[in-house]
């Protein structure tokens, strides 16, 4: 008989990928098709409270550095033990984390989508299914131009002049080489519904 104080392990599925090739919307998906939740790795970048506002936004944002990765695997193996975390809030208007940060219950399957998500060694070893989302260029430019000015208040100088200096040049360094680390690979515009399948059929197999 199970231990009645035994937590359930959550099985996890890591989603990589250049901004704006398709990432949460394919996590999103699979979330409602397998009954689980989406971690984003958005909220993890280090705070820089302590720097003047104007240098706050020349920080590349594009090197895995960036991130607080020591919080993001000890939340990420707390999740896949089936133990609550208290998920950090990350502000991209002023750059700072936020005071209160927010309780996360982990379901059977927490999908942790982000475009670092398959570079970080310790965290990629948590997954049970790697997936690499891959779109071209200048599909991910319009997607992310749209999303900035959109949802983070930016003008669309600002998005273009990011993306020239660091947002592609860190992704051809970073991000791309993490293809050869993923178990599946899908097209950020292909159908979702064929995406997910593709993605549930490896963790079948497995």
């Amino acid at each position: 008989m199970e231990d009645v104080g035994r937590q359930r392990r959550s099985r996890l599925i890591g989603i990589g990928g250049p901004s704006g090739s398709g990432k949460t919307l394919l996590a999103e998906a699979l979330a409602r098709r397998a009954g689980g939740t989406v971690h984003s790795l958005d909220h993890y970048y280090r705070d820089l409270s302590h720097l003047p506002i104007e240098e706050r936004g020349r920080w590349n944002f594009d090197d895995p550095a960036s991130l607080d990765w020591e919080l993001v695997v000890a939340q990420l193996a707390a999740l896949k033990n089936g133990e609550a975390i208290e998920q950090p809030r990350y502000n991209f208007a002023t750059h700072t984390r936020e005071a209160e940060s927010e309780t996360v219950q982990p379901g059977p399957v927490v999908i942790v989508e982000g475009i670092f998500a398959l570079h970080h060694e310790a965290a990629r070893s948590l997954y049970n299914t790697r997936v690499f989302v891959e779109l071209e260029d200048d599909v991910c430019f319009a997607r992310r131009l749209e999303r900035d000015m959109r949802e983070r208040g930016r003008t669309s100088e600002s998005v273009l002049r990011q993306y020239e200096e660091t947002v592609r040049p860190m992704c051809v360094r970073h991000i791309l080489p993490t293809r050869a680390y993923a178990d599946v690979v899908v097209r950020g515009d292909a159908d979702v519904r064929e995406s997910v399948r593709a993605v549930l059929g490896f963790r079948r197999r497995q």
